[in-house]
């Protein structure tokens, strides 16, 4: 019987050794994910399915801030420390050129081979001096959100301009508030001093015809006319149909006030579609989208957006990274994160998909709006973008909450972009 137990016992040791030894063998990685809608939820499922389908793999998921500014600044506390902590980073489509020192090439790990099933122009975009330092992940355009119910109430047609944007907005705001709702607004929109007023300023800039901010042959293209024009008109807005409070709004506070039943037209990314069709949602199956108006360009302008995957130079497991990189930005996963959170895909045979075109049929009504964007200007500014669109959003914050007047905050911005670098004036007609 003792010689039983004592064979027993140096099984279950060696056993605890074994199992000891795989448990330090086992590859541990951190995504740092975004938190915006149904983001965070699904990043976590698609961790959960890599390591049931890799069991020797740990995944952890971390949190960041909404705001891309913040977002930013924390992946360069960790990134400028060449830390190991984060592995896999979701990057906004404006950062490759500025971060790419800190990227692997994805290339080497094998998404040469899958590259061409994606938008080609984000692949270009995510490409530095040859190098795919990103993998396109999702794409994103800035969208028009409005209430179908009311519009059919009011017998109001979809505005094509800003002019009747404002003009139906008001005339709705007024209706609604005279039948019982003293907070209901006309336009909700992203007025705070960070990047996604950046995003929204440049639709209305360059939808009437007031260029890029800076030319792709790296030229200062603000100061003119339409952009004064475009921005006095966003800041005309305020306190009639959008609240005072909007120049301290981003996308989040903008959807909750549309989900509330507080405003009849919102701009915000595709993510949220999904949000506004949730059980919790007071507009759930009331509203639709469509392309932003347009200015006296006469055609709409959209910013591109978007998140890819880059996997840190500093990852302890760079193998095991780029292939959750790659796993997490296949068809399959893709596919997942379209349908949970109707964030756009970037691989083009999803957009032949009949489960997706089902749920979300503006995908493929809206195919134009999302391969014919505007760009930010990060190509012909990098690698100071970051400190561009700073110089612009917080002009345009200025003349918003009213402390200074379009027209000085345009030839000031002028000149201070001509300063960071190193620019003449162009045409804001030229690309």
């Amino acid at each position: 019987m003792k010689k039983y137990l004592a064979l027993f016992l140096s099984l279950v040791f060696i056993l605890s050794f074994a199992t000891a030894g795989l448990a330090q063998d086992k590859a541990e990685i951190t995504l740092a994910a975004g938190n915006v809608g149904k983001e965070l939820q699904f990043a976590k499922e698609a961790a959960q399915t890599y390591m049931d389908e890799h069991p020797d793999v740990k995944v952890n998921v971390l949190t960041t801030p909404d705001l891309s500014n913040d977002r930013l600044g924390l992946y360069l506390q960790f990134l400028e420390a060449e830390s190991p902590k984060v592995d896999v980073y979701q990057v906004d489509v404006i950062w490759p050129g500025d971060l790419a020192h800190h990227f692997l090439d994805l290339n080497k790990y094998g998404a040469k081979e899958v590259a061409d099933q994606h938008f080609q122009e984000i692949v270009q975009n995510n490409t530095v001096d040859g190098k795919l330092v990103a993998l396109p992940w999702f794409t994103d355009a800035g969208l028009l959100y409005y209430r179908k119910d009311l519009l059919e109430k009011y017998d109001r047609e979809v505005p094509k301009t800003w002019q009747e944007l404002t003009d139906t907005a008001k005339y709705i705001m007024e209706k609604e508030r005279e039948a019982g709702n003293p907070d209901f607004y006309g336009y909700v929109w992203q007025g705070d001093a960070y990047e996604g007023l950046t995003c929204d300023a440049l639709e209305w800039v360059f939808s009437n015809g007031g260029g890029a901010i800076v030319n792709n042959d790296k030229k200062v293209s603000i100061n003119n006319e339409k952009a004064i024009a475009a921005i006095q008109m966003a800041a005309d807005w305020i306190g009639d149909i959008s609240p005072t409070g909007v120049t301290g709004m981003a996308e989040e506070d903008a959807r909750k006030m549309f989900e509330a039943g507080n405003a009849l037209f919102m701009r915000n990314w595709p993510y949220a579609y999904s949000t506004g069709n949730s059980e919790t949602s007071q507009i759930k199956g009331k509203f639709d989208v469509a392309p932003l108006p347009a200015g006296d360009s006469g055609h709409s302008a959209a910013t591109l957006g978007g998140w890819n995957l880059a996997v840190s130079k500093y990852s302890e497991h760079p193998q095991v990274a780029a292939d959750f990189a790659l796993f997490l930005a296949g068809p399959r996963m893709q596919k997942k994160r379209a349908l949970m959170t109707s964030s756009n895909p970037t691989i083009k045979s999803l957009y032949d998909d009949q489960d997706i075109l089902d749920a979300y049929p503006f995908m493929g009504n809206l195919y134009d709006v999302f391969t014919n964007t505007v760009a930010r200007p990060s190509t012909p500014t990098a690698p100071k973008y970051n400190q561009v669109s700073e110089v612009f959003y917080q002009a345009v914050h200025s003349v918003l909450t009213g402390e200074s007047d379009a027209e000085t905050a345009v030839q000031y911005m002028e000149l201070d972009l001509q300063d960071l670098l190193g620019y003449e004036s162009g045409d804001p007609r030229q690309p």
